[in-house]
């Protein structure tokens, strides 16, 4: 099998985490047999600066082409007085590679669980998969800018709505057959909407434990008891904001991933987390969020099931044995984490390494 890679470093530490990110790709290739052709191309504000856009023509055109794309992260106050921001190539990316579903797994790693700012009673057993719509809403609705008025449009068609649940109750009924749909249908009349649209295809899968709740009480939820959740189901702005707050109960947003999917098998796959300017090139990077996405990617685009939990071992092993990054309590540094998970990668067998 050969897989043609897209790399799009980014902006702050979106290049260390790319690089260890592509080292333990490599590794795990190499292992498994795998043909793969990577490349680099200059996207958000990296893109700014070598093209004038932060989604340059040639970098779309390799996306387009590729079997799947990397992404480190985007944006920083370098670009803040631009006429186009960085995050605008990351928006117009998703709809070009018509990607409507982002997959943010949440789980907590037992050895971690003193790392989480709740206690561990409220924490241990986390294991969420937050399934956000990643191409309407807010984000990509019609918008009025102005010093006095503002207004942003949030549109969302049935259709839109139907196939982002159906990719939740899939996930669901492969997990625990639990699926949770955030809205916040007691004010909005697109939150109706969806919620009517969920109900609809919650009828194609009688086999799943639909339940509703408000996006103000999930917040809530997620900090009382985040383990009675499994799969959720929300829109985008509402799944940026959970998610990000969900990142936080496994000890950091440095070691979570995603996945953007549409009806191929292309993704785009990036850590959840920002570009961290403020500590770009220092090795403080947590690069973990960004080799569980290579993984994901393994498994979502190639297939390679095998693969993706060869990285997901290394993953747990390595943290079990203490080389972590200043942000789960550890001394390493980005690079160094990076070289154990892909030495893990190499030499470990198909054991699986509980904390």
């Amino acid at each position: 099998m050969s897989l043609n890679i897209v790399l799009l470093p980014g902006d702050g530490i979106g290049p260390e985490v790319t690089d260890a990110a592509a080292k333990v790709l490599r590794a795990v290739c190499t292992l498994e047999g795998i043909e793969l052709d990577l490349s680099e191309h200059a996207f958000g504000g990296a893109g700014i600066d070598d093209a004038g856009d932060p989604l340059p023509a040639e970098t779309l055109s390799a996306c387009l082409a590729a079997d799947a794309i990397f992404l480190g992260a985007v944006g920083g106050p370098k670009w803040d007085g631009e006429a186009v921001r960085p995050e605008a190539g990351l928006l117009r990316l998703r709809q070009e590679l018509a990607v409507y579903a982002n997959l943010r797994p949440v789980k907590l790693m037992d050895c971690l669980a003193d790392k989480s700012p709740l206690r561990s009673d409220r924490v241990e057993g986390t294991d969420i998969l937050i399934v956000r719509e990643l191409t309407g809403g807010l984000y990509f609705g019609a918008r009025e800018e102005g010093e006095e008025t503002a207004n942003d449009s949030l549109t969302y068609t049935a259709p839109e709505v139907e196939r982002v649940a159906r990719i939740a109750f899939e996930a669901a009924k492969g997990r625990s057959g639990r699926l949770a749909s955030v809205d916040k249908a007691n004010v909005l009349a697109t939150s109706r909407l969806w919620r009517a649209a969920v109900n609809r295809v919650h009828k194609d899968y009688p086999e799943v434990e639909l339940e509703h709740v408000l996006v103000d009480a999930m917040a809530m939820h997620l900090i009382q008891k985040p383990s009675r959740f499994d799969v959720v189901v929300t829109e985008n702005l509402f799944g940026d904001i959970l998610s990000d707050e969900a990142s936080v109960i496994a000890g950091s947003i440095g070691l979570l991933g995603s996945a953007s999917l549409g009806d191929g098998k292309r993704g785009l796959y990036e850590p959840i987390h920002g570009s961290a300017p403020d500590i770009a090139g220092e090795g403080k990077a947590n690069p973990v969020g960004a080799i569980l996405s290579i993984a994901m990617l393994l498994r979502h685009s190639a297939g390679q099931e095998a693969a993706a939990q060869r990285i997901e071992r290394a993953v747990e092993a390595v943290t079990r044995r203490g080389v972590r990054t200043v942000d789960v309590g550890g001394d390493a540094a980005t690079w160094v984490v990076a070289d154990a998970i892909a030495e893990e990668v190499t030499n470990a067998g198909n054991a699986f390494f509980a904390c």
